[in-house]
């Protein structure tokens, strides 16, 4: 880990390569994506902390997508 006056060569570079003017907004950005990822690992343990949810009885909900149509075989059609 960098010691006292290495973070400060450090930070020297950071000004000289972004300029002071966006330090700030460099700043908010860094933060924001960390939060960001903390609230997504805390989902993500609390996802695998929930049950399973239960199996399928067999009954189609309204989401469920359903085909109606016939089953058309291309082979035969090509040979008929």
């Amino acid at each position: 880990m960098p010691q006292g006056a290495e973070w400060l060569i450090i930070l020297a570079i950071v000004i000289l390569v972004f300029g002071a003017a966006k330090l700030p907004d460099l700043a908010r950005g860094t933060g924001q994506a960390l939060r960001i990822f903390k609230a997504e690992t805390k989902g993500l343990k609390d996802d695998d902390k929930k049950p399973a949810a239960p199996a399928s009885t067999g009954e189609l909900n309204a989401a469920d997508d359903i085909a109606e149509g016939e089953i058309v075989d291309e082979h035969r059609e090509k040979n008929a």
